[in-house]
């Protein structure tokens, strides 16, 4: 018989979560800050002018059915 803490559950990692979960995975996807608006835009997400208004009027109306 041997005697020691090997294999006991106190022993293994423990599993990460809340911030320490969120700085893992943006330590492995190496992602970094935003420091400006400029660093959310991106060109060419909407084909055309007209799915551009179809999105803001989306998002216009999904916001007033929780206004009622």
């Amino acid at each position: 018989m041997t005697t020691g803490n090997a294999g006991h559950s106190s022993d293994l990692p423990r599993p990460l979560d809340g911030p320490a979960l969120a700085e893992e995975l943006a330590r492995q996807k190496d992602v970094q800050p935003i420091h400006s608006i400029d660093d959310l835009a991106c060109d060419g997400i909407f084909d055309t002018d007209e799915e551009l208004d179809e999105f803001l009027e989306f998002t216009y109306a999904a916001r007033r059915t929780d206004l009622a």
